[in-house]
């Protein structure tokens, strides 16, 4: 007889020497057994939501790691085989150095994808290994052409308790391929995210380094409790529409120790477009943005929207660097969005070369569809800045609100804007907001009078994702 795949998993979670005396006996009695290799645990600890009872590797079900093999389905057949785990502590598939080429594969509940040091995903350029998907409810249309969207790389739909994580192994998405042809316009799908998890609850994505994302980098979307932690996320600069983070109409995230080299915003809170935004009705709140480095030349470090049409409260931003990067913490919208941005609290930006240190637009424009709703005013208010020093800065501040539709409660304290030699005559440009002001040098302008002993507010009480705490595992 010969052991089968779960028992090979479930021996190479028991004691190492207790597994290694059951192999000598089975060979005694002329037993065949199957190839089981036995992970050591000395490099091997990582921390997670919750750790897993069983673990395989990729090459266990006949992964090849040359960046020439396709390994789609390999990824499929394992996922699959550890998903019957699911209910006895779970699985994780481990992928060791190598390169792993591979187009979209989808995740399951209870595991863990652990990405080795020296392992790469590599992301297939044969768009037939990407599957195609319908268009996100709260978007209603695609967001580079109207008819659907190809499955990003990494997916997840429905699930509960999945983490991706490991010992700073890279996921390449080869973006490149799909930039080009964005840009010439030949798509009729829009293009893959890298990792996107949607409808789903207890999310971990940590320590591991993503390049050259399609599109967008990670999309947590309609779902909760998440914990994105620990990322390098790099691409270059002038590449289309590659945010690095987006949680998206999600509730209770904590977002904290990642650097972001990006050809778009950094980190970019949504919840929907337009009416279908409205409609689904699902905001993002409950979110820490903390420890952040961000280098963007022509979008945000922290861009709220544009797409938020399902609101977004309750934002907490604290600790964030931005170097050579167009703005910090912004606020896009327009007529036809709906819904609100309010309870937004800012502290303690180190800034150095920027477009602006604050900006707000009200005319983002980007509509699903031509005849969007005239009358869906967004609400903006409760807007809260603190402890900001910027250098080597062109503009301090371009806050356009809404005629007859006004940015309101806009709050900025204890703010240090060093212009640089090119600066420009009219520091403050301001339309349609209200709002006070308290020791911000340059002086803001008149809209943002000095009200004397401001300090703008920061909550003391702790979102419950930051009373999450993660456990000590190992393979």
């Amino acid at each position: 007889m010969s052991l089968t795949m779960k028992q090979c998993l479930h021996l190479r979670n028991s004691n190492v020497l207790g597994v290694i005396s059951l192999i000598i006996i089975l060979g005694s009695l002329n037993v065949k057994v199957a190839e089981c290799r036995v992970i050591g645990l000395g490099n091997n600890e990582y921390s997670a939501i919750n750790c897993r009872k069983h673990s395989a590797l990729l090459t266990d079900f006949g992964g090849v790691g040359d960046g020439k093999t396709s390994n789609t389905k390999i990824f499929a057949s394992a996922i699959t085989k550890l998903s019957q785990n699911a209910s006895d502590g779970g699985a994780t598939l481990i992928v060791p150095p190598g390169k792993w080429l591979t187009g979209s594969f989808n995740l399951t509940s209870h595991f863990t994808l652990f990405l080795q040091k020296d392992a790469v995903i590599l992301a297939s350029q044969d768009e037939k290994e990407w599957p195609s998907l319908a268009v996100l409810p709260s978007y209603g249309k695609g967001r580079d052409a109207p008819g659907g969207r190809f499955s990003s790389l990494i997916f997840g739909n429905n699930l509960t308790d999945v983490v991706i994580t490991g010992q700073n192994g890279t996921i390449d998405g080869q973006g490149s391929y799909w930039w080009v042809k964005f840009k010439k316009k030949e798509f009729t799908l829009t293009r893959p995210y890298m990792i996107e998890i949607m409808f789903s609850d207890q999310i971990q994505i940590s320590n591991i380094t993503l390049i050259n994302s399609p599109s967008w980098f990670v999309h947590p979307i309609y779902s909760s409790n998440i914990i994105i932690k620990g990322l390098t996320i790099l691409a270059p600069v002038d590449s289309p529409n590659t945010d690095g983070i987006d949680p998206d109409s999600c509730t209770n995230t904590r977002i904290e120790d990642c650097y972001i080299v990006s050809g778009d915003d950094c980190i970019s809170p949504k919840s929907g477009w337009d009416g279908y935004g409205v409609k689904f009705g699902k905001p993002t709140k409950q979110l820490v943005i903390r420890r952040i480095t961000c280098i963007s030349p022509d979008s945000a470090m922290v861009a709220l929207g544009s797409e938020m049409s399902g609101g977004i409260e309750d934002v907490r931003v604290e600790d964030l660097t931005a170097i050579d990067t167009q703005s910090a913490v912004r606020i896009k919208t327009a007529v036809g969005r709906g819904a609100y941005v309010k309870n937004i609290y800012v502290r303690r930006l180190n800034l150095n070369t920027m477009k602006y240190v604050f900006w707000m637009t009200g005319s983002y424009g980007s509509h699903p569809d031509p005849d969007f709703d005239p009358k869906a005013l967004p609400v903006i208010t409760g807007i809260n800045y603190k402890d900001v020093v910027a250098k080597n800065v062109t503009y301090a501040a371009r806050l356009e609100g809404m005629p007859n539709n006004p940015f309101t409660g806009i709050c900025i304290s204890n703010v240090t804007i060093q212009v640089s030699e090119e600066q420009k005559k009219l520091q403050w440009n301001c339309t349609d907001i209200a709002g006070v002001t308290n020791n911000v040098t340059p002086s803001p302008c008149e809209v943002l009078p000095q009200k004397d002993k401001t300090d703008c507010v920061f909550p003391n009480d702790k979102l419950p994702i930051e009373d999450v705490q993660l456990k000590s595992c190992s393979l």
